[in-house]
């Protein structure tokens, strides 16, 4: 990471409430082609999610913490602050000095740009202005929400509008927190009803619609110069699994999440 950063730009997109085991199934499925022929392999990685809702998830990536290898560790991390003792920073991990790495980034020359999604970055209330607000630059507006069934596509319309208003020499690192995964769901699917509510099915419609349209988001991000994309989940959430609806709590399909991080290479 210490000859990506300063060279390419990076983007950090975070399937919001997706779940493992639905990417894993429609990966394998061929029903998100856009997403799966940039997994190394065609597959997702399982992780470990560093908390159990978008909040508690998000301050821990910021900080350099992204999802964990679920397997025994310990694992280096791409990023890190630097602190003595830590056991998952690595020759390779990309060390600074701030308490977050938004900070670190745009001192280091980076346009820090997030586009936000679920109520956490809507900067309606104190809360909901706390992680956008680590950001030089931040946007939401009503379309991107978690109620609207075309969030996505305003969410990569407006990040297409980011990268094309920048400098060429300007490097960027966009950070896009997609809602459409995120209950409510259901209007993804075609015959579901709000009355019949959210189900995995809905949730895989969701995945289904962000896949459709992720591939102008990859297009943009790599339009300028190589770009290095993590895509992960923040969390999983539970569709009566066990008996529990929703998430921050302890249940493995919450805790449990699907990663991945690839170059994008610059259009020809």
């Amino acid at each position: 990471m210490n000859e990506v950063v300063g060279r390419d730009d990076l983007l950090l997109l975070t399937l919001d409430t997706l779940r493992h085991d639905v990417a894993v199934e429609l990966a394998a499925a061929g029903r998100i082609p856009n997403l799966a022929r940039h997994l190394p392999g065609g597959a997702w990685e399982r992780r470990h999610a560093p908390g159990s809702f978008t909040y508690a998830s998000h301050q821990a990536m910021f900080a350099g913490f992204l999802p964990t290898p679920a397997e025994p560790g310990p694992h280096p991390r791409l990023f890190a602050a630097r602190f003595a003792g830590s056991e998952t920073t690595a020759g390779r991990t990309y060390v600074f000095d701030g308490p977050d790495l938004i900070s670190a980034l745009a001192s280091a020359g980076y346009r820090t740009v997030c586009v936000g999604g679920v109520g956490f970055f809507n900067k309606q209330g104190a809360l909901g202005g706390v992680l956008p607000g680590m950001f030089q630059e931040s946007h939401w507006e009503p379309e991107f929400g978690v109620a609207s069934p075309t969030s996505f596509e305003a969410q990569v319309e407006r990040a297409e509008r980011i990268v094309g208003s920048l400098p060429a020499e300007q490097r960027l690192f966009l950070f896009l927190n997609a809602s459409a995964l995120h209950q409510p769901n259901w209007f993804h699917l075609p015959g579901a009803t709000r009355a019949a509510g959210d189900s995995r099915a809905t949730h895989a419609a969701a995945l289904e619609h962000i896949d459709h349209h992720v591939g102008r988001l990859f297009a943009a991000m790599s339009s300028r110069r190589r770009c290095f994309a993590i895509v992960c989940s923040d969390h999983g959430t539970t569709y009566g699994d066990d008996g529990y609806t929703g998430h921050r709590l302890a249940h493995e399909a919450v805790w449990t999440v699907p990663y991945a991080h690839f170059f994008l290479e610059p259009s020809a």
